[in-house]
Parts: structure tokens; sequence; C-alpha cells
């Protein structure tokens, strides 16, 4: 069995933390680096719940997509939620590891797994690194359809193919325009709608969208926006980030036993349509 700092290195080549923003809060946030790893459980968040699935599973990591402080803090006491996490997580010898903008724009990355769970073929990042002469990394990803179908089809396939949430999918335009190209970011993304308008694509699909930037985006030009839940966006890289440490525990013999957390982590949990008009 490897050790977590075994691991960890392992973990930090496929998305170097030095790659993260500069006000990111990634890597090990408590572990033994001593420690065997036997199993691991990927999640998108690490609240108390995925905590607890991880103690169920037997697991001695955690992986995260979000950070557990990002902010900083001056204290883990126990009477705070975050501060609970953290006491769970060592009184079970489990280790909590964040892969967050730094798997954003990895090869493959958060919207490369987004992009496949729309069965979407990649053709280059949205914002392209400056610093990967490959041209393969950056932030989001452009898109195109194997064949064209309308804005209400596309958003259809969203919804089924994206992990189910209170919020659904919401749609901004002409549901009846055709759509080839989509360009996709997984996580909050109405900061992209410059790089969205200049790439030139149909649709837009993401997360977190405001009303004004969408107002603003529909007014300008006749791009339709397809907003999921964050969480749901996300979600598609635990299983292709999965898959990737299976890959390297076969190749280096570890038998480590991987697992991928189905625990609906997104805050919302109910949603009720308004039919009612102003008065």
């Amino acid at each position: 069995m490897p050790r977590l700092s075994e691991v960890i290195t392992a973990l930090d080549v496929l998305w170097p933390p030095e790659r993260a923003e500069e006000w990111d809060a990634v890597g090990t946030v408590c572990g033994d680096p001593g420690a065997e790893v036997r199993r691991v459980l990927f999640a998108v968040d690490p609240v108390q719940a995925v905590a607890d699935e991880a103690i169920s599973l037997g697991a001695q990591l955690i992986v995260t997509h979000h950070p557990l402080y990002l902010r900083g803090t001056t204290t883990v006491a126990a009477g705070h939620f975050k501060g609970r996490v953290v006491h769970t997580l060592i009184k079970n010898d489990i280790a909590l590891h964040v892969a967050h903008t730094n798997a954003d724009t990895a090869d493959p990355g958060v919207s490369d797994a987004l992009a496949g769970a729309l069965d979407l073929r990649v053709v280059r990042p949205l914002v392209p690194d400056p610093t990967d002469t490959s041209g393969r990394r950056g932030l989001g990803r452009i898109c195109e359809l194997d064949q064209p179908e309308t804005l209400g089809a596309f958003a259809e396939r969203a919804a089924k193919r994206l992990p189910g949430t209170a919020q659904g999918i919401r749609v901004a335009g002409d549901t009846d325009a055709t759509v080839r190209t989509v360009a996709v970011s997984g996580g909050s993304g109405d900061s992209l709608f410059d790089a969205v308008r200049a790439a030139g694509v149909d649709v837009f699909l993401t997360s977190d969208l405001r009303h004004h930037p969408v107002s603003e985006a529909t007014q300008q030009s006749p791009l339709g926006l397809v907003d999921a839940a964050h969480w749901a966006t996300e979600w598609p890289w635990c299983e292709q980030a999965a898959a990737q440490l299976d890959e390297i525990s076969d190749r280096h013999g570890w038998d480590l036993r991987v697992h991928v957390s189905r625990t609906v982590t997104d805050p919302w949990t109910s949603q009720h349509s308004s039919p009612g008009a102003p008065n």
C-alpha cells in the first residue's frame, strides 16, 4: 500500500499546485504523510456528509475540488462546522487534499469532464494557459456537437446527462436556434463572457450566471445561455479524476480502491415554479 505522501506526489503531477490561482487554497489540508492509503474518495465539497461517507467506506483520503478554508482561518475549533470536519477527519485518520483552480485548467481538467458528460467534442481551451506550448491547458473549453440541434434540445441534453439538482437547467435565448458550437466552463462562469463572445460559439454552458451579465449578454448577441447548478457542472470531474488515480494505482501496483461520492452536496434543496405575474 502507498503512503499518503506518495499518493499526494502523484496527485500533484496531475494538478500542480503552482498552477492554482494566487487567491486559491489547494493542497493537503490534513493528514499524516507516512500513513498508508488503501481507499480514496473523490467529492466536490469537503462537507460533513462527505467526511461521514469516507468513514463508512473506510477511506484514508478524501480528494475534493472545493477548498475547506478558502480564505484562511485562525481556528479549527469543533464549535464551527468547518472545524468539526477537521476534527472528524483527524479522529478517523482521514486525510483531505484539494485540487481547485489547478484542476480547472489542467489537461484534462474540470471542463473536459463536463464536455465529456455532455458528449461534446473538445476543440481547444476557452481561455488558453499562455505557459502551455501545447495549447491544451486553460480555463473552459470550446466544443462542437457531432450533429446540430436546437438550443432547447441541447438544454434537454444537459438536463438528462448532468446530475439532478433542485435548480435543474435554466436557459436564456431562442430555444429554436441552431446549436453547432458550445463553450463550457465548470463552476461560476459569468466572468468569461468576453472570451465566449470572442470565440463566436452558439451556446455557453456554465453555472452561477447572474441577472445583469445575462441580460447584457442576451442584448448584445443571439448567444444562447444554459445555466446548471455549480455542483452539477463540477461533479463529472470527480469521475474523471478517480479514473486518473485508478490508472496511476495500476501502474504502480498500489491496489488502491478509488470511489466517487454520489452524495448531492449542492446547497439548494428544492425549487418551486413561479407562475404569477407582477401586479
